[in-house]
């Protein structure tokens, strides 16, 4: 075997390892994207259930829940009031409608039973809502408050992940953690959507 052929196997194979490990790479960057995809997938259904659970707890005391122990007991304990509206339209001699609303209370339903069934969520822990996926069991900040627009005292709060897994999220004193709610406005979407 001549120098040249030995000189041309060694650098094949050498070739070879250096695209395996440039696929190895490359695939290990992929495979760290799904995870993270699918982690803030369950943080973002988290944060939605909170929204939620957030809402009902507004409609039932006029304030939103500024800590988890107060949201839990709601959701453990509170009612859902089942309400039907009945509109009925009537046509005035000169042509002007008057239009006559009726609401009737129809009974109440649990609000883990109706947020949170086993339909909709069927591996739902109530222990488990304020955890952060992938977190190791790190916790969501919760802020509630009342705020003045307008010369009038509107209730807002946040729920936000106190430790992005994202790089990209962590940036500015994780800046861009998701996050539902906000604490200078009435929204109650989410930074993701």
């Amino acid at each position: 075997m001549t120098l040249s052929k030995i000189l041309s196997i060694v650098f094949l194979l050498g070739a070879l390892g250096l695209g395996y490990k440039l696929y190895l790479g490359v695939d290990e960057v992929v495979e760290e994207e799904k995870i993270l995809k699918r982690t803030e997938d369950r943080i973002i259904e988290k944060l939605e259930m909170l929204r939620d659970a957030q809402i009902a707890y507004q409609a039932a005391n006029n304030e939103y829940a500024s800590n988890w122990e107060d949201l839990k007991k709601f959701i453990t304990d509170g009612s859902i009031y089942l309400i039907q509206r009945t509109e009925t339209t009537k046509l005035l001699d000169y042509g002007k409608e008057e239009t006559t609303v009726t609401l009737d209370t129809l009974g109440a339903v649990n609000v883990q039973d109706s947020l949170f069934s086993a339909d909709k969520y069927p591996d739902f822990e109530l222990d488990l809502l304020n955890v952060v996926p992938g977190s190791g069991g790190k916790t969501f900040e919760f802020f509630a408050d009342k705020i003045e627009r307008s010369n009038r005292e509107i209730a807002v709060f946040e729920i936000r992940d106190p430790a992005p897994r994202n790089p990209e999220r962590r940036k500015n004193n994780n800046e861009k953690a998701l996050r539902v709610g906000s604490r200078t406005d009435s929204s109650t979407s989410g930074n993701w959507e």
